[in-house]
């Protein structure tokens, strides 16, 4: 698989289908502890006639690197690797922390982002109080714990323990500097009175059954964002996991639009 050296870092990446096919280029950005296969489906689906890139952020998966101190950093290595890939207008597709970054790249150069996705994702942290003290906890149970609980609570109700436990082992492969580092980088995270800026069509799609982003806390960044669409799913916080081909349905959808 093809890398780029950035900063410090080794960031693997995907970068298929066909340079000349319909529409600019989509951006697929994972969320945190997990990496770019949360993204198999849409990557097979949107590959056949358009030109998609997803990559590991660094620290995650198979790329190399320390966990970034801030989201803006994340967003840097982003547009970095599009910078090398000579890709400079672009849609972007965010899940949770993933959404965190394509909303820090859209303020920051909206000229570049033809349209945004946002998925499970928000414009502030605003843990619940059951959160909050699994993340205090998170110092005194041996790590893998620490994760199990986090992924376990990212399904909804139902989903195949089997299946879980592979989400877990894979986040648990994060470092955990990168892990933590990046816990305080989401919990610094703070967009919301800028909703009003974001002027890019924006599709903001999210899983009914998330607890870790509740979908109260999507409608906050929805209220302010001038050309929002919303679509919740019968999913929780792992809509591309759980739903996969009825979120590749629902971007199809925006994309046609």
């Amino acid at each position: 698989m093809p890398q780029l050296e950035v900063d410090g870092a080794r960031l693997t990446y995907d970068d298929e289908g066909p340079r000349d096919g319909d529409g600019v280029p989509l951006v697929f950005v994972h969320g945190w502890t997990a990496n770019r296969h949360r993204w198999d489906h849409q990557m097979e689906h949107f590959a056949s006639e358009r030109r998609v890139v997803r990559l590991d952020l660094r620290g995650h998966g198979e790329s190399t690197g320390a966990g970034a101190r801030t989201i803006e950093e994340l967003a840097n290595d982003v547009l970095a690797l599009l910078d090398h890939l000579g890709i400079d207008r672009f849609v972007l597709v965010g899940h949770s922390m993933g959404g965190m970054i394509s909303q820090t790249i859209a303020l920051a150069h909206p000229e570049r982002v033809e349209r945004m996705v946002l998925v499970n994702s928000i414009g502030r942290m605003a843990y619940s109080r059951g959160r909050g003290l699994l993340m205090a906890a998170s110092t005194l149970v041996p790590f893998r714990l620490f994760v199990a609980a986090n992924i376990q609570r990212a399904f909804a109700p139902g989903y195949p323990r089997e299946e879980i436990r592979e989400y877990i082992r894979a986040s648990a492969a994060t470092p955990r500097e990168v892990v933590m580092t990046l816990y305080s980088a989401m919990r610094a995270f703070d967009v919301l009175d800028r909703a009003g800026e974001i002027r890019v069509p924006t599709l903001m799609v999210h899983g009914y059954h998330d607890v870790q982003l509740p979908v109260k806390q999507m409608l906050r960044l929805a209220k302010g964002c001038p050309d929002a669409v919303i679509r919740i799913l019968d999913a929780g916080h792992e809509l591309p996991v759980e739903k996969p081909a009825e979120l590749t349905a629902t971007l199809d959808w925006f994309l046609s639009r």
